[in-house]
């Protein structure tokens, strides 16, 4: 059962940091300014055990409004918030300002107190409960208990237990939001006489054991756990929370507040890294607070809170990446003025520096968003559906959509392509193959090193390829090559490509007429087969040959695609029915043909068992691929 972290939230001086203590036995005032002041001025921290040894951990935040930039180092990295109203006070601006920032973060698990009821009437207790009741409301912690308690005289503190208890349970078996790698970001870094560097934080992900090497980011260099500690006691491992690390290797005035320390687990995780650019998803600011103009303009300069790191960040949405969603989320290009250490679904809050309002809630959609030529590919449906696969918590759909949107991604020794990417390079390679305007080529074929080449510049056409791709791509354009191979659309000829059915010793004309015949029905509504083999000069021998030699289907006596485009189609065919029932209006509008090509591919697909017909529409078919 992993460590629950809760931080406080709350205006300053409504006694956060006495209703820890009187919880906990801790001051989390650990400055010698704060105690003096008494007045919390850093993120502080507390621990509560219960009886079946479950722990929570407590970030104590700031309350003063020139502090909050402090509060939102505690708040980047909890898992449930504690707002604490002060009975003779009441809601103030600082109480709304910390709601505010925790909405725009997504922290929805949480409990509110009431404190400071043995210097108030009952009456008052009660109005001041059920403002803060009616105040929740208009925020993601709407579910949240509202607890009356008094730090010091103990009333309530037992009920504030209780309601801890059943907050702890609703988290405990509560996956993350979104997955990362063991890291944590730190928030406090420091020197232990005859020790080293220290560094401390919350640590997220999975466990950190003593001995193992990490990698310290943005620095990017690897640094040696030496020990861990846990609420001061040292221990071989962490598997989540408070956690305190000696590290060797580095000191402390190399290290600061916002680095982030990670454990690189492999693939099919997403990697923290290093990043000073980002496309991201931005929330409006709830309607407790007067926020800036919606969404923030282009070339704004605003500041981003992320993890325990604040950076100047300019927003770009002029762009391909300035998409407006329905819901009044938009999303936006953040250029940052230093690198900061982030991933692929982590949260953060944009403020504006000089009157402190929020900017909006951030989610990082890319921290690499496509550049270069890759930057066509944002268009707002892609980003839509990457947010959508986030809003799912579908990594398999955030993995594809971030595909679809950069062409292609580095995967071990390959470079994976987007389907449409991939389709592109093998209808660009064939066209050359069956060149009409070549009719030499058609019988000689295409030398394999001329393929490669085309292939390399079509790719390039299309997708940005970054510094070290060489290799990988150079593995994914074989791959492209091996499967035309394979298919049969091509015939590899000693170092030559010749298209599949064409005889080395056919004639170039009936070759050639041939190619252009192919290169006819390659589109979703083709010409009728007579009158295009007549455009062509495809005498009816060759139409027999094209279609003996599989380049061609004919599913009737003047209607023809060329396979792959058939093969394409029936794929989208049988993708639509897994969805839902599909019917004939709703392949018509997806392919943009008639419904004399779609009735004709649909029967023909419930003739062969790979779909059946139903009173719905079309769905799967015994001789579907993957059917039982």
């Amino acid at each position: 059962m992993r460590t629950i972290v809760v931080g406080t939230a709350g205006h300053i001086d409504h006694g956060k940091t006495s209703l820890l203590r009187a919880l906990t036995g801790i001051d989390a005032d650990r400055l010698p300014e704060e105690r003096a002041r008494g007045m919390t001025i850093d993120v502080g921290y507390a621990h509560l055990a219960f009886d079946d040894g479950v722990e929570l951990d407590f970030v104590d935040v700031p309350g003063h409004d020139r502090l909050v930039g402090n509060m939102l180092v505690g708040a980047g990295e909890i898992d449930a918030a504690l707002l604490v109203v002060a009975a003779d006070a009441g809601l103030r601006p600082q109480t709304i300002e910390h709601l505010a920032l925790l909405d725009a973060l997504r922290v929805e698990v949480g409990l509110a107190v009431v404190t400071k009821t043995d210097v108030v009437p009952a009456e008052r207790v009660a109005a001041v409960v059920e403002g803060t009741e009616a105040l929740l409301g208009r925020t993601g912690l709407a579910r949240a208990t509202v607890v009356a308690a008094s730090a010091a005289t103990g009333a309530g503190l037992e009920a504030v237990r209780d309601a801890l208890r059943q907050l702890r349970d609703d988290l405990a078996e509560r996956p993350p939001e979104w997955p990362s790698p063991p890291r944590l970001a730190i928030d406090r870094a420091f020197t232990v006489q005859g020790r080293g560097a220290v560094v401390t934080g919350t640590l997220r992900g999975g466990p950190l054991e003593a001995g193992e090497t990490v990698r310290l980011e943005p620095a990017g260099r690897s640094v040696r756990i030496r020990e861990v500690q846990v609420h001061g006691h040292r221990r071989e491992a962490n598997d989540g929370g408070r956690t305190a690390l000696n590290l060797a290797g580095i000191t402390a005035s190399e290290l600061q507040r916002g680095d982030v320390l990670v454990l690189d687990v492999g693939a099919g995780q997403p990697q923290v890294g290093r990043t000073g650019r980002l496309l991201v998803e931005l929330t409006p600011p709830p309607s407790i607070v007067e926020a800036g103009p919606w969404p923030p303009r282009d070339a704004e300069q605003l500041r981003l809170h992320i993890g325990t790191a604040a950076v100047e960040a300019t927003v770009g949405r002029r762009g391909r990446e300035g998409a407006a969603l329905a819901d009044g989320r938009a999303t936006a290009r953040l250029a940052l003025a230093e690198p900061v250490a982030t991933f692929a679904g982590q949260r953060g809050v944009l403020r504006q520096g000089a009157t402190g309002a929020i900017g909006g809630g951030v989610r990082i959609l890319d921290p690499e968003p496509p550049r270069g030529v890759s930057r066509r590919r944002m268009t707002a449906p892609r980003l839509v559906e990457l947010i959508e696969a986030f809003d799912r918590r579908d990594p398999g759909g955030v993995h594809a959509a971030t595909l679809a949107l950069h062409g292609a991604l580095p995967d071990g020794a390959v470079l994976e392509l987007a389907p449409d990417v991939r389709e592109a390079l093998r209808d660009h390679l064939l066209a050359l193959v069956t060149d009409t305007a070549r009719p030499d080529r058609l019988s000689r074929g295409l030398p394999m090193a001329d393929a490669r080449a085309a292939l390399r510049r079509a790719l390039r056409s299309i997708v940005a390829l970054e510094r070290g791709w060489a290799k990988a791509a150079a593995a994914s354009l074989d791959g492209v090559l091996a499967e035309l191979v394979a298919s049969g659309e091509l015939v590899k000829d000693g170092d030559r490509l010749r298209p599949a059915g064409v005889d080395a010793g056919l004639p170039v004309e009936l070759a050639a007429a041939m190619a252009r015949l192919e290169a006819a029905l390659a589109v979703h509504a083709p010409p009728g087969l007579v009158e295009a083999a007549a455009a062509a000069g495809c005498p009816a021998d060759g139409v027999r040959a094209l279609q003996a030699a599989g380049r061609i289907v004919r599913l009737e006596a003047d209607l023809a695609w060329a396979t792959p485009t058939y093969h394409r189609l029936a794929a989208r065919a049988l993708e639509m029915a897994r969805r839902e029932p599909l019917t004939p209006a709703a392949f018509r509008d997806a392919t943009a043909s008639s419904r004399r090509y779609v009735l004709a591919i649909l029967e023909d697909l419930d003739r062969r068992g790979i779909l059946t017909r139903t009173a719905e529409g079309h769905v799967p078919g015994p001789r579907a691929p993957g059917a039982a």
